[in-house]
């Protein structure tokens, strides 16, 4: 069964919930480079974990109004509390 595409909704969720070892981010910490608007700084050279990810079920999943609700979500689907908030 072919995997239903999803689209970006720049929640800022994947910026903050999971690590990302390259910019030296932990999990739950917001990324330095997420803005205000929840769009990235360093968006034309960001990482390539970051170039590679793709929206999918997860982002559904985590759908909530605030980005901490989104977090927490994320965080608890993994078993996980947030370790350094915002």
């Amino acid at each position: 069964m072919p995997e239903e595409l999803f689209t970006c909704r720049h929640c800022g969720t994947c910026c903050v919930a999971p690590d990302i070892s390259s910019l030296n981010k932990s999990v739950g910490v917001r990324c330095p480079h997420l803005d205000d608007d929840l769009h990235c700084r360093i968006y034309g050279r960001r990482p390539a974990v970051c170039r590679g990810y793709k929206p999918d079920g997860l982002c559904r999943l985590v759908d909530a109004p605030e980005l901490e609700q989104r977090v927490e979500r994320y965080l608890g689907l993994f078993g996980m509390g947030s370790s350094g908030g915002e």
